[in-house]
């Protein structure tokens, strides 16, 4: 069996210069998002979400980003969730894409903020059946007692709601995350990645920054 320790890979796929990078942050995530999809890399949108409590305890969870508007990243939740009681308390979050295909990160840390009622209820309506009815059965984080209980309400709401449509659960809505900083993970041999980090300057352009990998 191979030692956790001997388990490497030398990533010689590309390379990111700073002539090579776009003068805005966005527009360098979007030309990467971009090109994640074209790779036909597993849920692209996948990204890890990190909180930290009133607390000061961290915790991280992968979330899907629904939507990128105005310079922010868009995701949806409970407001009943850890990760949105964590907010609510702290709305500093970092985000971070991990595209090993392409042998690609992105880190980012910035502010959250709740989107509008509106803005939650036209992507609730967008969603499937199956998931709007999860929102309402789901006290997302709280103790239960089994999956029955989870398939159970499941099945009391297909019911209820059945050739009707499924309002907008009070808990549940969405974030906005606004990027202070965007850092852009290129790997290269040796371990010696690029490191390019674009910091949001107080004009809302855009400072870039070369990292030590």
């Amino acid at each position: 069996m191979r030692s956790i320790a001997d388990l490497r890979q030398d990533y010689r796929q590309s390379h990111l210069l700073e002539h090579d990078a776009l003068p805005d942050a966005m527009g360098q995530f979007q030309r990467w998002f971009d090109q994640a999809v074209a790779a036909e890399i597993t849920e692209p949108n996948a990204m890890t979400l990190a909180t930290v409590s009133p607390e000061g305890i961290p915790t991280v969870r992968v979330v899907l980003l629904k939507g990128i508007d105005q310079g922010e990243f868009l995701f949806y939740t409970s407001y009943l969730s850890r990760k949105a009681q964590d907010i609510e308390q702290n709305p500093n979050v970092a985000l971070n894409f991990f595209w090993l295909p392409i042998e690609r990160q992105v880190c980012i840390r910035g502010v959250a903020r709740r989107t509008s009622r509106e803005e939650a209820e036209q992507y609730f309506h967008s969603r499937p059946l199956g998931s709007q009815l999860g929102a309402w059965a789901s006290r997302q984080s709280s103790v239960i007692p089994s999956r029955e209980v989870l398939d159970n309400e499941i099945a009391r709401l297909g019911k209820q709601y059945h050739n009707s449509t499924v309002p907008l659960p009070d808990f549940w809505g969405g974030y906005r995350v606004k990027p202070t900083t965007i850092e852009f993970w290129q790997g290269r041999t040796s371990r010696l990645h690029d490191r390019l980090r674009y910091t949001r300057q107080a004009d809302d352009s855009w400072k870039l920054e070369r990292l030590s990998p």
